[in-house]
C-alpha cells in the first residue's frame, strides 16, 4: 500500500507547494514513485511531462477522496498532498488520511505563532523550516527566534529546507529540460530525510558532484528523465483535469 504524506498548516505563504514538489522531485532521484497532488483551488494544475513525478488534481472533495484511493492501490508509490494555506477543515480531513503530516514554516514571529498552534491541534505532525536563511546573520537571527518560541517541541522539528530561488523552476507550467544542481541536491536531502521518517528503505544520497566523481550517480542532464516504469503508465492518467486533457 502506497504511503500518504501530508503538507498542510494554516498560514498562508510558508511553501507548502514548493515543498510538494521538491519532495517529490527528491524521491524520483532517489528510485522512488510519487504523485503530488493538488488541492488548492487557486492555483492550476502543472504539466506533468518531464517531471519524475506524477502530477494529480485533487481540488474537489470527490476528486480527492478519488485520487487517494487509487494512490493507495499502487504498492511502493508514494502521495505528497499540497493542502494550501487557510483551510482548517482541509487540514482536518487531509490529517486524518496520511501516514506522515509536515507543517512548514518560515523564520517569522507570526508562522511560529502559528505552527504552535497547529502543532498542538495536530499531534502526529512534524515542523519543517522552510524558505530557511542561508545569509549567517539571518541565520542566526532565525535560531534564536525558533529557540524562545519553540523550544517545547524541539523534538518535533526537522531539518530546515533553506532558500534556494531555483525551488520556483519546479513551479513552472513546463518545468526546464536542465534544472540547477543545488536543487537536485536539495530535493533529494528533504526527500531522504521524509523517507528515513517513514522507514522506506533507501542509501544516503551523495551530493551531485561527488556522485560525478564517483561515477555513480545521476547527472544533470537527466535530473529530470521521467520514470517509465510499467506502474506509472499505468497510473498516467491519475487525477489529471478535464479542463487540461
Amino acid at each position: 500500500m502506497a504511503e500518504i504524506i501530508c503538507i498542510i498548516g494554516n498560514k498562508g505563504g510558508t511553501g507548502k507547494t514548493t515543498l510538494s514538489h521538491m519532495l517529490c522531485q527528491g524521491m524520483g532521484l532517489l528510485g522512488q514513485r510519487s504523485v503530488c497532488v493538488l488541492t488548492d483551488t487557486h492555483r492550476e494544475p502543472l504539466d506533468p511531462e518531464g517531471r519524475r513525478y506524477l502530477v494529480a488534481d485533487a481540488r474537489t472533495r470527490e476528486a480527492l477522496g478519488k485520487v487517494v484511493d487509487k494512490i493507495r492501490g499502487l504498492p511502493g508509490w508514494l502521495g505528497v498532498i499540497d493542502g494550501g494555506g487557510n483551510r482548517s477543515e482541509m487540514d482536518r480531513k487531509l490529517y486524518s488520511l496520511a501516514n506522515l503530516v509536515l507543517l512548514p514554516f518560515r523564520d517569522s514571529h507570526e508562522d511560529m505563532r502559528t505552527l504552535i498552534k497547529d502543532l498542538e491541534a495536530f499531534p502526529r505532525a512534524w515542523a519543517v523550516p522552510s524558505q530557511w536563511p542561508t545569509n549567517p546573520w539571518q541565520q542566526e537571527a532565525a535560531e534564536k527566534t525558533l529557540r524562545e518560541y519553540l523550544g517545547h517541541h524541539a523534538d518535533r522539528i526537522l531539518q530546515p529546507v533553506n532558500t534556494l530561488s531555483a525551488s520556483k523552476l519546479l513551479l513552472l507550467q513546463d518545468i526546464p529540460a536542465k534544472l540547477p544542481t543545488p536543487l537536485g541536491n536539495a530535493c533529494r536531502a528533504l526527500a531522504y530525510q521524509v523517507l528515513d521518517m517513514l522507514e522506506i528503505g533507501c542509501e544516503t544520497p551523495l551530493d551531485e558532484a561527488e556522485e560525478g566523481v564517483a561515477g555513480e550517480g545521476l547527472h544533470e542532464d537527466s535530473v529530470n528523465a521521467p520514470a517509465t516504469t510499467d506502474a506509472f503508465d499505468a497510473a498516467a492518467n491519475l487525477g489529471r483535469s478535464p479542463t487540461r486533457h
